[in-house]
């Protein structure tokens, strides 16, 4: 794949997954995942950063038809009879691997697509024509070694891939409340924080989240929904424009997103 330095790079997403049902209600998450699509260039491809893998190392699925995993239990029957048939994308993922050739990064020839990327992306491409890579998440690893491993993908956003980071900032399932989803007050501390702190481009903070203060270690109780931020942080370039979406926290729970170089100032 080659480096087109005359072509406006692809956008870079942190999307605030949460509620897998999003995938097929027709709520302001959803609409505002379809909505984003028709404001980004059609990616050639897109490489996701989800959540919902975490391994020792770091792997990259490289089968040609990924498999829709439904990686969760009491939703209806009709969440799981979701299919999300992208292709994949082997060539993809072989560059993947080759960029992070310092980290000794391997092919999973297994492994499909988790609701982490699915649940976003079937909102934003529902035809599933474009090819779909993800890439795991060491979460024995430091956030600082995240986001040097995700510097080494800057070229993929010259390469017509959009790099879809899918997480939630605040995400402490433990302290959630399904009866009264008011935001508790430290669920909105942590996330304005989070947010003042990427606005401000102050990422060595972003990074340092074991240290960032008693609100963010209840908003990161397991580093596997925050991690996927660092990657988009990671991308960014000094020209970029950075926008908020879906600026909402639910109990103990933030949708937060952050849309990376949508807009060119």
């Amino acid at each position: 794949m080659t480096i087109d330095s005359d072509k406006i790079p692809m956008p870079c997403l942190f999307l605030g997954h949460g509620n897998p049902m999003n995938a097929i209600e027709r709520n302001s998450f959803h609409l505002s995942w379809e909505d984003l699509a028709q404001q980004i260039p059609t990616p050639e491809s897109i490489l996701c950063i989800s959540a919902h893998w975490e391994t020792d190392g770091v792997w990259v699925t490289s089968t040609d038809k990924p498999s829709t995993i439904h990686d969760f239990f009491g939703f209806p029957q009709a969440l799981f009879d979701v299919q999300y048939p992208a292709p994949g994308d082997p060539a993809l993922a072989q560059h993947v691997v080759d960029l992070l050739k310092d980290v000794e990064a391997q092919l999973d020839e297994k492994r499909g697509l988790d609701h982490g990327t699915w649940s976003v992306l079937k909102a934003m491409y529902p035809k599933a024509n474009i090819p779909v890579v993800q890439l795991s998440i060491d979460t024995h690893k430091p956030g600082s070694y995240h986001y040097q491993l995700a510097k080494k993908l800057a070229p993929l956003r010259h390469q017509g891939v959009l790099v879809l980071a899918s997480g939630n900032m605040v995400h402490n399932l433990r302290l959630f409340s399904f009866r009264d989803q008011t935001p508790a007050d430290w669920a909105l501390e942590a996330d304005e924080f989070m947010v003042t702190n990427v606005l401000a481009n102050n990422h060595e903070t972003l990074i340092n989240y074991d240290r960032m203060g008693p609100h963010a270690q209840l908003a990161i109780p397991t580093p596997e929904h925050y991690i996927p931020l660092l990657y988009c942080l990671a991308l960014i370039e000094s020209k970029d424009s950075k926008q908020i979406l879906n600026r909402q926290v639910h109990s103990s729970l933030s949708m937060t997103s952050i849309i990376v170089g949508l807009t060119q100032p």
